[in-house]
């Protein structure tokens, strides 16, 4: 996933080679790698078969069937077709599946499922950086051994080296992502088609009885290996989250024209120089090149894998903006590298945690083969949801007939359930980290939401309505002020904790009082005539509505600004913004166990500001804070 917006701008919408070319970049990254490392733990890895000619066939038929059942037919044929607004992505297709207003079982167990998928994806994109790189990198010890104590201080280097720039933003680099991964598909082709040429009888992988075969003669063992096969298949998530950056066309058009033929060239060729010579198992990806070009094969991976992670750590921000936009995580900082593009984001917090996380897996791990254990475990479990959330979108918003929603729905999850089953056993071998990640993520996300609603019910049983101020105000008639002061309440139709107490001490009132409450919608964007609402509500108050999608960031001075358009003129350099920054306390009442509580309140303590989240300047805010006892 992107953090660029690249269908258009303010000089309109890019043509397509430019959108087919940035798509290569961004979306391919991921998978585009894969070869340095799939085919090696399929005959090299803890639970290898012998590189013998029938396995050899099996497993690259079984890899040749994956990226077209998996890649090419279920996600760029129908998952694609999935578009939230012309989004894509996990939590995008969670709001397809789940109604805002649903709340029936069955529709919190689908929006626990989104919420499951988004939080494995941080495992992923924890992994990803770490074996890409160190794969890439691990190349030198193939051109002489004498430099594999370096390998690790070296990959440790490239990856602070990707954390730092983060700070900087993707826009000036993203214009050398395509060229590089441009490049690199063109060596894998070239690589993989002249080893081709040495065993053409390769190709007989390509009728997919070999893959039958493979599991008749090795059983359970054969299973096993699904789950190092699915490594060629790793990142086919990103080709339904960057939908929005790039479009359908143009991620399809990169796929069938230039990812897919260099993927099947290198894949095969890696079997042809298996057929000539087992041996070279241990690495076959580096011994397709000649001993002259190892260098320069591994400085072009290095660079490769240095795209594919800064796809990754990329989506690994649009992911948390999303979640915080939806209600799942709590307010994050959030550093706009671009005034231009809505979409370059930088998140300090989440960026910290990835390289402390990614570094540790390096110097844990120690080489790309220890973590391909860990590897996929993540992946299939995302891409399983994936499948089951696409089954309720095709019934609830396709109305495609049941017979034939629960046909294509049951193969392709015959499919993911098979390779997941094959990744569990990974699970001593590191697949616990992912997991533990994720299940992390679900707690956080889940303790997030349940504490939100619960804040909003006590909220509820101290406040009071707005008609009842009103009525209040006309009979008591305190003093009113000149000038104007916001409100900002996430409860449009109660009064503010902040005014009730400042009414209580002062007995005074502002000549103009505005409550504002910004409402994330479930849906991308928010078109600029449903941006935002004015409801005058007499006696000099007035509720304004800003509605922003889960992708946008909210101004509300801009939106403040904006609303003179509707008959309410506010100059927000001159308003004092007035918020109500509660202290949480945990306690035995009904609600969340109480150490879920605690955690809840610690959450919400080192939530961002609200002044930095909703661009509201500083020298302008009045904080009127108290404490709840949830």
């Amino acid at each position: 996933m992107t953090t660029s917006s690249a269908r258009g701008g303010a000089s309109g919408p890019s043509p397509l080679p430019t959108l087919v070319l940035a798509a290569l970049g961004v979306v391919y990254g991921d998978i585009g790698t894969s070869p340095l490392y799939a085919l090696r733990e399929c005959f090299n890895g803890p639970h290898a078969v012998e590189p013998t000619a029938a396995n050899v066939l099996g497993v690259l038929s079984l890899t040749t069937w994956s990226l077209i059942l998996v890649v090419s037919i279920k996600y760029l044929v129908l998952i694609l077709r999935a578009d939230n607004r012309g989004e894509g992505g996990i939590l995008a297709l969670m709001a397809l599946a789940v109604p805002p207003t649903a709340e029936r079982r069955g529709s919190y167990t689908l929006l626990l499922l989104g919420i499951s998928g988004a939080a494995l994806l941080y495992g992923d994109g924890m992994i990803t950086p770490a074996i890409s790189v160190l794969s890439a990198i691990e190349g030198l010890t193939v051109a002489t051994p004498v430099l594999e104590p370096y390998v690790i201080p070296l990959t440790v280097a490239v990856l602070v080296g990707i954390f730092a720039l983060q700070r900087r933003g993707t826009g000036a680099l993203g214009a050398l992502f395509g060229p590089i991964t441009v490049a690199w598909f063109c060596c894998l082709a070239v690589l993989g088609l002249a080893a081709l040429t040495r065993a053409p009888e390769v190709l007989a992988a390509v009728n997919p009885v070999h893959a039958g075969r493979f599991f008749s003669e090795n059983g359970g063992r054969g299973f096993l290996v699904l789950g190092s096969v699915f490594l060629v298949v790793t990142g086919g998530e990103a080709l339904y989250a960057d939908m929005g950056h790039f479009g359908r066309r143009p991620i399809r058009l990169a796929w069938f024209t230039v990812v897919l033929p260099a993927l099947l060239l290198n894949y095969f060729g890696q079997g042809a120089l298996l057929l000539r010579d087992p041996a070279l198992a241990v690495n076959p990806f580096y011994h397709l090149a000649p001993s002259w070009a190892l260098y320069p094969l591994v400085a072009l991976a290095t660079a490769a894998t240095v795209v594919a992670s800064q796809a990754v750590i990329s989506g690994a921000f649009s992911l948390t903006w999303q979640a915080v936009q939806l209600g799942l995580l709590p307010r994050v900082r959030v550093i706009h590298t671009s005034g231009d593009e809505i979409g370059q984001i930088y998140i300090p917090l989440v960026n910290q945690g990835l390289l402390v996380a990614t570094v540790a897996l390096v110097l844990g791990f120690r080489t790309s083969s220890n973590l391909a254990a860990a590897y996929g475990v993540a992946v299939t479990g995302t891409m399983v949801i994936t499948t089951i959330l696409a089954f309720t979108v095709m019934r609830r918003l396709w109305e495609w007939s049941l017979p034939l929603a629960a046909a294509l729905t049951g193969f392709f999850l015959a499919i993911d359930a098979a390779f997941l089953a094959a990744n569990l056993v990974k699970v001593a071998d590191g697949g616990w980290f992912p997991l533990l990640v994720g299940a992390g993520g679900v707690l956080l996300m889940t303790t997030w939401r349940t504490g939100r609603r619960m804040l909003v019910e006590r909220l509820r049983e101290e406040s009071v309505s707005l008609e009842e101020l009103k009525q209040r105000v006309e009979a008591a008639r305190p003093a009113r002020v000149p000038g104007t002061v916001i409100y900002m309440t996430g409860h449009p139709d109660l009064v503010p904790a902040a005014l009730r107490r400042l009414l209580r001490v002062f007995n005074a009132l502002h000549e103009h009082v505005v409550f504002v409450t910004v409402v994330a919608e479930r849906v991308p964007r928010v078109e600029a005539g449903h941006r935002l609402e004015v409801q005058p509500l007499g006696l000099g108050f007035f509720r304004v509505t800003a509605r922003y999608g889960f992708l946008e960031q909210p101004n509300v001075p801009r939106a403040v600004s904006q609303c003179r358009e509707q008959g309410l003129v506010i100059d927000p350099s001159v308003a004092i913004y007035v918020l109500s920054p509660e202290t949480l306390i945990a306690s035995p009442h009904p609600g969340m166990a109480l150490w879920r509580e605690k955690l809840f309140a610690f959450m919400a303590m080192n939530a961002a500001r609200a002044t930095g989240f909703y661009r509201i300047p500083p020298a302008q805010v009045l904080e009127v804070g108290g404490q709840i006892e949830l």
